[in-house]
């Protein structure tokens, strides 16, 4: 190779052309084959001269390391959800409400199918992506950068234009895609996923990137920002910039000079929704202008300047001929509707969910009835009302013994879910592995999706306790497990075992107890055994709130979960393979707090919260997130918030600083 670094950068240019107009163009030139060639050849020559690496290059779309976890990231400005107009009275009335608050200048709309999907914001600088963060709760998202380098539609390098931007959009699987990835799962025997939206967010959410490469996921830009704000003075040119730089940007997108305009629209892709490569629930309508945007500033939660038409979910008429109960990865049963099937949407539908006792008791819906049911892009849709009694009936009864292992299954007081209480059923398995595994917890990185799924399917681990029995053979006989790969694991597995007992009651999953109520009961208990015996005693419920922040509702799950027979069997065997089960308490029991429960609000003058609450408990005193008749004393700073004002409804005493240091120092 007489140029290695000029034939290398030919390749990257003709791969990422190629990208373009396959993933982005929906218009390719070559064939699949000839592609992977082409990658194949470039692949070669990056090895053969790996001083040549680029983070941008098309080889580098799928990381080789499983991530551990996903970290919280801020985002530049809010990424505000919107409101919704369910009809045409509700889109009018957005409409005089821009008009007015406008003084009657003259605006126009753009109107952009509202796909339904998952928001993400990716980031550029110097022209090279660096960064995605999934939207989360509008303030805070999670960085999915390396899962979102693999989706082939959103381009890792641009040219011209800004320096440093952030492009937002929607993370969606089409519906081929969709089909495909369901019928993989039938064939493992793993549930399906209920709709392309959940199984995207998903997808994107996976810890290990070569998974989510195969899902086929594409991004729809559609907001170009620049230090969080409109890059563009208008939202039309900002998607033609999108489009210009190389992003996929829908093209179903129009300019409306008049509400009647975006309400043709509307209806337009209402009748033509079925006919689309992806799910949508409605339209998105958005002033066009940035100044008048600003001009028409936000509310709390929403801004003045776009609304969501949201079209109605689609409905037909069918008779329910059984109803089965259906365990979730989370021990819920669902029952679920097999329905005479029908057609709905361009979807036969055979089964509805029911959701729980409740709902049924609320739909007076027995076996046999007419139903009304509707979907709104989901596949497994829900039943609206009974339109016709049945001439035979038949009434639901929720089974007193999960289906699934047999264990018993238990409704608490003021829940409509009613679960199965064995944290080992094959129906929640999975997820009780993974959270068994997961950082926070015991911490076993490696113990991902992907081989968890291996190892559950090939019925290598049974329980979460099985771990302990894994030798490297086991875990180098699974897709993507090499000899490093393996005994890494391995190894993490047999460090889990230094973790804490508060760890290890986290591990359990036992309802309502996380970190937090898991380090009281450890404090209060001292051992796993007496905990036991705690839940097993006669005044079980009573004797469990000596620990703090157990309340009544907390201290039923924990006697239910002791007294499943295989639940104290798995307890028996983590004890077996030597996880911690006794634990020796790091807090002071003597000090000039001892005793004292400290709640902590607003903003201290030299002290952080995290300062304040080791003051606390290197005294002896202890901190709660909340306050009670239990509260000892508010220690309030400024922009004190509820905490003060529920200090002050209970009579409990209000501290300053000052105050907080003169009791530290007392006799």
């Amino acid at each position: 190779m007489k140029d290695p670094a000029g034939t290398i950068e030919k390749l990257r240019e003709e791969l990422r052309r190629h990208e373009y107009l396959y993933y982005v163009l929906d218009a390719p030139e070559i064939t699949d084959a000839e592609y992977d060639e082409l990658m194949r050849k470039l692949k070669a020559a990056e090895v053969e001269h790996p001083e040549l690496a680029s983070p941008d290059s098309p080889t580098q779309r799928v990381g080789g390391k499983p991530r551990e976890g996903f970290i919280k990231v801020q985002h530049s400005s809010p990424m505000l959800s919107l409101d919704n107009a369910l009809n045409e009275g509700e889109l009018r009335e957005f409409d005089r409400r821009v008009n007015e608050l406008l003084e009657g200048a003259d605006y126009q709309y753009v109107a952009e199918l509202k796909l339904d999907g998952l928001s993400m914001a990716a980031h550029y600088r110097g022209g090279q992506y660096v960064q995605a963060i999934t939207r989360g709760d509008g303030l805070v998202g999670e960085d999915v950068t390396e899962n979102a380098r693999t989706i082939r539609s959103m381009p890792l390098r641009v040219t011209g234009g800004l320096d440093a931007f952030e492009v937002r959009g929607e993370v969606v699987m089409n519906r081929r895609a969709f089909e495909r990835l369901n019928a993989e799962r039938d064939e493992k025997s793993l549930s399906r996923f209920a709709n392309p939206r959940n199984a995207a967010a998903g997808s994107l959410r996976l810890l290990e990137p070569q998974v989510t490469a195969s899902r086929r996921l594409e991004f729809y830009s559609y907001f170009l920002l620049a230090d969080g704000q409109p890059a563009f003075p208008s939202h039309e040119a900002s998607l033609q910039e999108l489009k210009r730089m190389g992003f996929k940007v829908n093209p179903n997108t129009r300019i409306c000079r008049s509400v009647t305009e975006v309400l043709a629209f509307c209806a337009e892709w209402e009748a033509g929704r079925e006919e689309l490569p992806y799910e949508i629930d409605g339209v998105v309508v958005k002033v066009d202008s940035i100044e008048q945007q600003r001009q028409l500033g936000f509310t709390a939660r929403a801004p003045r300047w776009a609304i969501a038409y949201k079209y109605p979910a689609r409905q037909a008429t069918t008779s329910v001929e059984a109803i089965e109960v259906q365990v979730g990865r989370t021990g819920a049963l669902t029952p679920v509707a097999h329905l005479k099937p029908v057609e709905v949407g361009g979807v036969t539908v055979a089964r509805a969910t029911l959701h729980n006792e409740d709902e049924i008791e609320r739909l007076g819906l027995q076996i046999g009835d007419e139903v009304v049911i509707e979907r709104s892009g989901d596949v497994i849709p829900k039943v609206v009302r009974v339109s016709t009694q049945g001439s035979y009936r038949k009434k639901f009864q929720m089974p007193p013994r999960c289906p699934v292992c047999g264990s018993k299954v238990v409704r608490e007081e003021g829940e409509a879910a009613s679960r199965c209480i064995n944290l080992n059923c094959p129906a929640r398995l999975k997820e009780s592995i993974l959270h068994f595994a997961s950082r926070g917890v015991m911490n076993i990185d490696g113990m991902g999706e992907a081989l968890v799924d291996q190892l559950v399917d090939k019925g290598v681990v049974k329980d979460v306790a099985d771990l302990y029995g894994l030798k490297i053979e086991d875990l180098m006989n699974l897709e993507r497990m090499g000899v490093k790969s393996a005994g890494n694991v391995i190894r993490n597995i047999a460090n889990s075992k230094k973790n804490p007992l508060p760890r290890v009651l986290t591990s359990l999953g036992i309802r309502f107890v996380g970190e937090r109520t898991a380090v009281f009961l450890a404090e209060a208990f001292g051992s796993m055994d007496d905990i036991g015996a705690a839940a097993l005693g006669p005044s079980a419920v009573e004797e469990l709130q000596q620990a703090d922040e157990v309340g009544p509702k907390v201290a039923e799950s924990i006697v239910q979960f002791f007294r499943e027979p295989r639940n104290a069997d798995l307890v028996e065997r983590l004890r077996a393979a030597g996880l911690q089960f006794t634990y020796h308490s790091k807090r002071p029991k003597a000090g000039p707090l001892a005793g004292m429960v400290f709640v902590l609000t607003g903003t201290l003058p030299s002290l952080s919260r995290e300062e304040a609450k080791a003051l606390i408990e290197n005294a002896g005193g202890k901190v709660s997130g909340s306050v009670s008749k239990k509260t000892s004393f508010v220690l309030a700073g400024d922009d004190a918030g509820s905490k003060l004002v529920k200090a002050l409804e209970l009579g409990v005493k209000i501290l300053d600083e000052e105050q907080f240091r003169r009791l530290l120092i007392r006799d």
